[in-house]
Parts: C-alpha cells; sequence; structure tokens
C-alpha cells in the first residue's frame, strides 16, 4: 500500500541510528523504489515542540498507516 506524501504515519520497527522507536510517529516526505523492486520512503521525524529531529529513509514494510484506535504519548530521547 502507497501512502500519501505528507501524511503522518507510525513507525513498526525500530531505528536505531536515529534513536526512533516503534510507535513513533512520523510524516512521509518521498516514495522511492530500489533497483531490486523495493520500496521505500523518506521521512521526518519531529520532538513534541515541532522541531525536525531526524531525515532517513526506510522501508515501506517499517511504516503503516496512522489508526482511529491508537492514542498519541510523548517520550524523551
Amino acid at each position: 500500500m502507497k501512502l500519501e506524501l505528507y501524511t503522518e504515519a507510525v513507525l513498526t520497527s525500530d531505528v536505531p541510528a536515529h534513536r526512533l522507536k516503534s510507535g513513533d510517529i512520523i510524516k512521509v516526505v518521498d516514495h522511492h523504489v530500489a533497483r531490486d523492486g523495493t520500496e521505500g520512503y523518506s521521512i521526518e521525524v519531529f520532538n513534541a515542540l515541532g522541531d525536525t529531529i531526524a531525515v532517513t529513509a526506510v522501508p515501506a514494510t517499517a511504516i503503516e498507516p496512522l489508526r482511529e484506535d491508537e492514542v498519541l504519548c510523548a517520550r524523551a530521547l
């Protein structure tokens, strides 16, 4: 499933290089396909005040759309 650009989604796996955890909210900023056909997304992550804390790429399997039964929360880095 292709996610719309500039929408919020949730990480489904950790990204240790940026101290991101499964469950963190991200913004989808680009969609790309590798030569081997693997799909991925460029994502931007913000802190609670709206400052950018990470911009990176993840495989499509590492994010999913937000659901109405989810509740947002805050955690310290």
